[in-house]
């Protein structure tokens, strides 16, 4: 059984502010999207990763490649519109992978996911099946519009964070109902779970957030700079 992490990068980064993709922006000279590639070359339960992008970075990802020894990428394909179509076109890139092969999709913006929360995605995976890394709420959680309609209790209330780790043969399932029914899922656990499968949780990091405005790629930067990543 291989643990084979798909990293869709295809986002325009639009929120961001920038007219580069964030994915591609330098901190502490290194882009973005090297320190998430970083944890899954450095993690000894990941065989192989495969990169979905736009077809105009395709170089920029090889040069990567070379220059930080990210020797797990064994292919870099185009991206899709939708967060979905990019697993997707991975997921078709390694077709001749086993049902049991696990896929951990992993957002190309969270560069900072601790070794611990992936190796524990992966173990509970491979115990139980799948892997849905959340945090669970620590603030006062209401819902309204401009005013407090209700508080939600929040001990049942997770953010939900990648990688999501699935079998092949289960995540390629969910992914062609989904487009025999027209079906845009915001992640892979909602696919899943409309096939009717237990997705399981497991903790995940405050560290591990996604960056997509500009004040968390400020928050990053101070990362970055104080810990000397």
């Amino acid at each position: 059984m291989k643990t084979i992490a798909v990293i869709p990068a295809g986002g325009k980064g639009i929120r961001g502010g920038s007219s580069v993709p964030k994915q591609y922006l330098k901190f502490n000279s290194k882009e973005l999207i090297v320190y998430a590639l970083e944890a899954f070359q450095l993690n000894q339960l990941i065989d192989e990763i495969v990169i979905s992008a736009e077809p105009k970075y395709f170089e920029s990802l090889n040069e990567l490649k070379s220059k930080y020894n990210l020797s797990k990428i064994v292919d870099i394909v185009e991206g899709g519109n939708e967060r979905q179509d990019s697993v997707y076109n991975a997921l078709k890139s390694i077709n001749k992978s086993s049902p049991d092969d696990l896929i951990a999709v992993h957002d190309a913006a969270r560069p900072l996911l601790p070794q611990k929360v992936l190796t524990d995605a992966i173990k509970m995976a491979k115990e139980k099946g799948n892997a849905l890394v959340c945090i669970k709420s620590k603030d006062t959680l209401i819902k309204g519009n401009k005013v407090v309609e209700n508080y939600l209790d929040r001990d049942e209330i997770f953010y939900v964070q990648t990688p999501q780790i699935f079998p092949f043969g289960v995540l390629i399932k969910a992914m062609k109902k989904a487009y025999e029914e027209n079906f845009i899922g915001t992640d892979e656990s909602v696919l899943i779970r409309r096939i009717g499968e237990k997705v399981n949780i497991v903790e995940g990091s405050a560290f591990n957030f996604k960056i997509t405005t500009e004040e968390d790629i400020e928050l990053f930067e101070k990362l970055v700079k104080s810990k000397s990543i």
